[in-house]
């Protein structure tokens, strides 16, 4: 596979001196030497996107929709070296990388549609001469980053909507992770993509390559995934242009299992939340509450599932779960259990490291003063703790800065609903471990950011209301 390294600039790759490495966290090995984009980069493809956007926005829904539906084609027919890229640069497991393609191909599938089904409104006047319309219209040029965790998807979950409402779209990847963005960026030309609509600028200096697009006001908004601390450093920049702005940020997903639950369908889930992508998510279940009653039954069915997961080479069939991104996030899974443990957890599975490699962890009666109750781990650590009543596992639930997923697992009809309305965040799975998909709004409350990604509602965050009456 010929994967670009260069950056994409008007509808040209753009070769520069300056390079950056991107590193297997796996082997340690440099995967590719990509270009590093600068300020003069940016204010390039600001340009671009400028002039890009009045023909872009006037295309028809059907125009729009037709590169997206021939772009989300290609991107399945490269889903192999797309699950590679990801394997290599990241360390994501080839069967995880398949299915993340299929996700992000799914969002452009999705937003293929719904560009043709902005629908406009009539609304009744209280006066006779009058009458008012209600439109839609794409916001304008859009800047955004993405993070290295969920390469493919996090691209096309903000780029096809953007592209579906009319919006022109420059995009800065993680640097650790570029080469999927730009591969995803060479099939949307070879879709029929014009020039200067959708960009990308690889680089290794964010602050210098984001300054202009946050400075400039024809930039008219600004989408990033990523920590909370650097969210709040953007929105604050933003403010000054009163860009709109839409922030997805960190995560600390509770787990709440009662009694009553399904305890395999429980050990599944949650197996499936928390060690997905090596526990590498916003949506990672953080913090796992088990009822008394079923704690025991559910810490050792849970730990005899983790002792199976292998951990191994992301290019390998086999392989559950990979190495973490770098050493600051093996630091950090480090600190986290070695913390839990000094406060009195008990040791139920895993606990050590081996390169970038971080055995798949379970730890039992982890203490509510642990850093682990308290943090985001980012890590493929599971740290179990009993509860007793309802009120007191939502309590503990809700007890968290940020409010992004939250997931619970009961058989009872009414404490699902009841536990789904109480707890304080914007996507709550009952009995589901990963409730992520396109049609749905994603999204957090609190420290969790702003907006929504997916569904009509991804779709919503592009475009403008414009209201016009008409005086007959």
């Amino acid at each position: 596979m010929t994967v670009p390294t260069e950056a994409l600039i008007g509808g040209a790759w753009r070769r520069l001196e300056r390079r950056f490495p991107v590193v297997s966290p796996a082997t340690g090995e440099r995967v590719a030497e990509v270009a590093d984009c600068g300020e003069e980069e940016a204010r390039e493809a600001l340009e671009e996107a400028v002039l890009a956007f009045p023909a872009w926005s006037r295309a028809t829904a059907y125009e729009r929709a037709q590169v997206l539906r021939r772009w989300y084609e290609r991107i399945l027919e490269h889903k192999e070296p797309l699950a590679r890229l990801m394997a290599l640069e990241m360390g994501k497991p080839l069967k995880e990388g398949r299915a993340e393609v299929a996700y992000a191909a799914g969002f452009v599938e999705w937003y293929a549609e719904e560009a043709k089904r902005v629908y406009g409104e009539t609304v009744p006047s209280q006066f006779p001469h009058k009458r008012i319309l209600v439109r839609y219209e794409p916001v304008g040029p859009v800047y955004g980053i993405t993070p290295w965790n969920f390469p493919a998807a996090m691209v096309t979950r903000k780029v096809a909507p953007a592209l579906a409402a009319g919006c022109t779209f420059v995009l800065k990847p993680a640097e650790e992770s570029p080469l999927t963005a730009l591969y995803l960026a060479k099939l949307f030309l070879e879709a029929g993509g014009p020039p200067g609509v959708f960009q990308v600028l690889p680089t290794s200096r964010p602050a210098e390559v984001s300054r202009p697009f946050l400075e400039d006001e024809r930039v008219r908004k600004l989408t990033f995934t990523g920590s909370t601390e650097v969210g709040v450093r953007l929105y604050e920049e933003a403010a000054k242009t009163l860009k709109r702005v839409s922030l997805e940020l960190g995560g600390g997903a509770p787990v709440l299992v009662f009694a009553d639950a399904n305890l395999d369908r429980a050990v599944e889930e949650t197996l499936r939340a928390k060690f997905r992508n090596a526990g590498e998510s916003c949506v990672a279940a953080n913090r796992i509450f088990v009822q008394a009653e079923v704690a025991e039954a559910f810490a050792e069915a849970y730990a005899r599932r983790v002792q199976a997961l292998k951990v191994g080479d992301p290019l390998s069939e086999e392989t559950d779960i990979g190495p973490l991104v770098n050493e600051a996030a093996l630091r950090k899974v480090r600190t986290h259990v070695e913390d839990a443990l000094a406060k009195g957890a008990r040791l139920v599975a895993g606990g050590e490291a081996k390169g970038l490699f971080f055995a798949p962890t379970v730890l039992l009666d982890v203490k509510p003063e642990s850093l682990l109750f308290r943090e985001e781990t980012f890590g493929p650590v599971a740290p179990l703790t009993v509860f007793r009543e309802e009120e007191e596992a939502v309590r503990w639930a809700n007890g968290f800065p940020v409010g992004l997923a939250a997931y619970v697992f009961t058989r009872d009809l009414s404490r699902a609903f009841r536990v789904a309305e109480a707890l304080e965040y914007g996507i709550v799975g009952v009995n589901d471990g990963v409730p992520s998909t396109p049609q749905a709004p994603f999204g957090g409350v609190k420290r969790s950011g702003l907006g929504r990604e997916g569904g009509k509602w991804g779709l919503l965050e592009y475009l403008e209301v414009k209201y016009v009456s008409f005086g007959l």
